[in-house]
């Protein structure tokens, strides 16, 4: 017998492999800046993998979706916060976080 997973999302998502810039945003929860490559997106939301060990859950977060290079004038920067944190195995995290706002 399989236990069935609860389905939270609102919108499909779609396998989409776009790189991110990620950091906090407030320094209070460390300083740090991950550049790390979608897994998949969906309309408020993205899924990524990531090496680094600073995310939790609750976490706020400056996201510019998708990153090009630092002064592009077309970049697009949201408040996210961070929904869901898996432990992958071999130093790998899942990040799932909810796109809050455009800023």
């Amino acid at each position: 017998m399989t236990a069935e997973r609860m389905e939270y999302r609102r919108n499909p998502r779609a396998k989409i492999s776009r790189k991110l810039r990620v950091r906090p945003s407030n320094a209070d929860h460390g300083n740090f800046e991950d550049f790390p490559l979608t897994a998949n997106i969906s309309k408020n939301g993205l899924y990524f993998r990531t090496k680094l060990p600073n995310y939790r859950v609750g976490l706020r977060l400056f996201v510019v979706h998708p990153f090009t290079y630092e002064n592009d004038p077309m970049k697009s920067e949201y408040l996210a916060e961070v929904v869901r944190v898996e432990n992958l195995g071999e130093k790998q995290f899942g990040i799932a976080i909810n796109l809050i706002a455009a800023i």
